[in-house]
């Protein structure tokens, strides 16, 4: 007869000392995170910095300087760094001579893809857009990415209608992207065909922008010329 060979018993799993393990690595990889998120976070506010610098003098015509400002409803603040004022940053353009000629916006909306994050240029004398650029998308290549450079798509934004009506603080007429082919109103942007979604993605960023900022950009324009808040506020800002 066969004799039954007893089974050592399984080494128990270290349980403890997995868990402080894990909990361990999971620490230190959440420092690393934060530590490389504080760092790189310098790097990434300056490259947006300059991209928006360069951006303004394209969608704002013979734009040379920029200055940064808060326009909100109690009118225009300083940009200090300090507790941010209600309201929204705007920048205001100057030409060669120092002269104001307009205010670059960002806008935002999600696309196909992604977010797009766009900068516009308005000019309140024609109270109109005059150009916008796009800062981030993911948009399908050869489709919805068009809305960057197409040249009849940006056509839209050459004088896009952006009239406040007088009586109250909203626009005349609401901008709208329209089917391609289908535009006849100076406030109505035409569609890329087969971008849809993208399209429509400009109007409703613009549009809703719009619908906040220009009735204060035409109620404090006096304030946007001098380029400067009021004694009772913080001194200018911005570069």
């Amino acid at each position: 007869m066969n004799r039954v060979q007893p089974t050592a018993p399984l080494p128990e799993t270290p349980t403890f000392a997995m868990l402080r393990t894990l909990a361990g690595i999971a620490m230190l990889a959440g420092l690393l995170v934060v530590l490389v998120f504080q760092w790189t976070r310098p790097i990434i506010e300056e490259n947006k910095r300059i991209a928006i610098e360069h951006a303004v003098s394209k969608v704002v015509p013979g734009a040379v300087t920029k200055r940064d400002f808060i326009l909100g409803p109690d009118g225009l603040h300083a940009v200090d760094g300090g507790t941010a004022p209600p309201g929204e940053r705007i920048y205001l353009a100057y030409d060669g001579s120092g002269r104001f000629i307009g205010v670059a916006l960002e806008a935002a909306a999600a696309g196909y893809q992604d977010v797009i994050r766009i900068l516009y240029g308005y000019d309140p004398v024609c109270q109109c857009v005059t150009g916008i650029k796009v800062l981030k998308m993911a948009e399908t290549p050869g489709l919805g990415d068009k809305i960057a450079f197409d040249p009849a798509f940006l056509k839209n934004f050459a004088a896009l209608d952006g009239t406040v009506d007088p009586q109250g603080g909203t626009l005349q007429n609401a901008i709208v992207t329209v089917k391609h082919g289908t535009k006849h109103q100076p406030w109505q942007i035409d569609a890329i065909s087969g971008a849809t979604i993208s399209s429509n993605a400009i109007g409703r960023m613009i549009n809703a922008s719009a619908q906040r900022m220009f009735p204060l950009i035409i109620r404090y324009l006096d304030e946007l010329k001098r380029g400067s808040v009021p004694a009772d506020k913080p001194d200018g800002g911005g570069r």
